[in-house]
């Protein structure tokens, strides 16, 4: 097994100039990582071997060109017809709204629960084979370390600045590569959602219905201290079941703690980062939920031997009494409109297994 491979892409991180500690838990975890693999194998070396896998990497290490071939492919993707029937959603008007759709119907069952990591990350990684698939994407799928941005994200890539170095501008984007991107369903549940914003309802109950109007982002300082280093390393460090790790990262918010989950949702802000249902209608979600997934796959591979298949929780409408225990046998979907097949919870527990063929630098 080639371990130096990994402690290789794991030194890509140390590149960037805001090497922090959850960097270095990331490099840590790769080491036992390869030392897992080394003991173990690979789970399924016929398919995905350290050589073959896909290595994402954080936004400021990605040169402008790589850069703009991302939001290039995005664009794309925004600009492809939809397969979502108007019957369904009225409101889908391109294959990139084929997965908002996905997201806004299954919401209820997808936060709160015990499928919440691994249908993020199947979700993550079918949005990215879209751009493959659809808009011949050839580049590495990006994540958003926001620990790096966290103490000034005005400054960080979804806001202010020119182009290609950001993603976008503070509300409604008006340059950038997505200063024509257009969120076409919802709003349902934003925290722009105030008497006197100007943002128009949608036609429909279910915020299917056809509702254009600009991408908005309203950056926040406040939202981003949860998203610190110190937050995140934390969250690595010390949640040592998965109860614990993946509730305490979506928020415990009787106790007046909104979370890394959450709060790298909140610090884009806006409509439609802030809406939790219709979160996907902006780009921002993807490289923030790749994050989401590498926090959890360095938690991971700090211990494999009892993280790899760890799971807690329950898989129904959240708060739901009855709702059943989670299985590795039961389903992530993402409905048959957006086009990839069902996978169980445990084909989406390893990054290198299942689908997945990829890690983190």
């Amino acid at each position: 097994m080639k371990i130096s491979l990994l402690l290789s892409i794991a030194s890509i991180g140390s590149f960037n100039a805001k090497f922090m500690g959850n960097d270095a838990l990331a490099a840590e975890g790769m080491l036992k990582l390869g030392i897992h693999l080394t003991k173990n194998g690979l789970p399924s070396p016929e398919t995905c071997t350290l050589d073959t896998a896909a290595v994402r990497r954080e936004w400021a290490t990605l040169t402008p060109k790589e850069r703009i071939a991302f939001t290039d492919a995005v664009n794309c993707l925004h600009k492809l017809p939809a397969k979502t029937p108007a019957s369904v959603a009225p409101g889908a008007r391109s294959r990139y709204d084929d997965l908002v759709v996905t997201h806004i119907q299954q919401s209820l069952t997808i936060h709160g629960t015990g499928n919440f990591l691994t249908w993020h990350r199947y979700f993550t990684w079918v949005f990215e084979q879209t751009l493959r698939d659809g808009c011949s994407y050839k580049g590495t799928f990006p994540y958003y370390n926001w620990a790096h941005y966290a103490n000034d994200p005005k400054n960080g890539p979804f806001s202010t600045g020119a182009p290609p170095a950001c993603l976008a501008m503070v509300r409604c984007v008006t340059s950038g590569p997505f200063k024509d991107f257009k969120t076409n369903m919802g709003p349902l549940q934003t925290m722009l959602q105030l008497p006197g914003s100007g943002l128009p309802k949608n036609p429909q109950a279910d915020g299917l219905g056809y509702n254009p109007r600009c991408l908005r982002r309203d950056i926040s300082l406040q939202a981003a201290n949860a998203t610190s280093d110190a937050e995140v390393v934390n969250l690595i460090k010390n949640y040592w079941d998965i109860a614990s790790f993946q509730a305490e990262y979506q928020g415990a918010f009787a106790e007046g703690r909104m979370g890394v989950h959450t709060g790298g949702h909140y610090t884009i802000g806006g409509d439609a980062g802030s809406d939790f249902y219709n979160s996907p209608a902006d780009p921002a979600f993807y490289p923030h939920h790749a994050m989401i997934d590498r926090v959890w796959w360095i938690w991971q591979n700090l211990d494999l031997e009892k993280r790899e298949t760890a799971l807690a929780g329950s898989v129904g409408p959240i708060g739901d009494p009855n709702a059943k225990n989670t299985t590795l046998s039961d389903k992530l979907v993402t409905g048959p409109y957006v086009g990839y097949p069902d996978v169980s919870i445990g084909d989406a527990m390893s990054t290198l297994a299942g689908p997945f063929c990829y890690i983190y630098a």
